[in-house]
């Protein structure tokens, strides 16, 4: 029996809240923030960094974020 292939696209995560991005804001620079949903992080254009969204829940720590190329 053949194994099923996966499929090309992975299934996203799902949307941020919308009232959440409100009211978050970059934690180094108070900026607000930009949903990527295809990398599933709150983007800091200000601070250049990435925060990731584990399990649903923004990780708002600057040692957790990722660095954006410029």
């Amino acid at each position: 029996m053949r194994e099923p292939v996966p499929s090309s696209t992975a299934p996203l995560e799902p949307a941020v809240d919308p009232r959440l991005l409100e009211v978050l804001v970059c934690p180094l620079t108070k900026a607000p923030l930009e949903y990527d949903r295809a990398a599933n992080e709150l983007i800091s254009r200000k601070a250049h960094l990435a925060y990731p969204i584990r399990d649903g829940i923004p990780i708002m720590l600057p040692d957790e974020a990722r660095q954006l190329e410029e």
